[in-house]
């Protein structure tokens, strides 16, 4: 719970609804170190793809 809370900040229910799998994920080493950044182009179409849902006015 200390890691869950202090080190990845996550909220009580973000925490308790994660699967073992997915705080294993959480805490493993990215799989690509030092893969490269999206680019300016290629981040744009991803936000346009994916927008939040939660963003008003956009």
């Amino acid at each position: 719970m200390a890691v869950g809370f202090g080190v990845l900040r996550l909220s009580p229910e973000a925490f308790w609804t994660m699967t073992p799998r997915e705080l294993s994920s959480a805490l493993s080493p990215p799989r690509q170190v030092g893969a490269a950044a999206p680019s300016p182009a290629e981040l744009f179409g991803l936000m346009r793809r994916f927008p939040d849902a939660d963003r008003q006015g956009s």
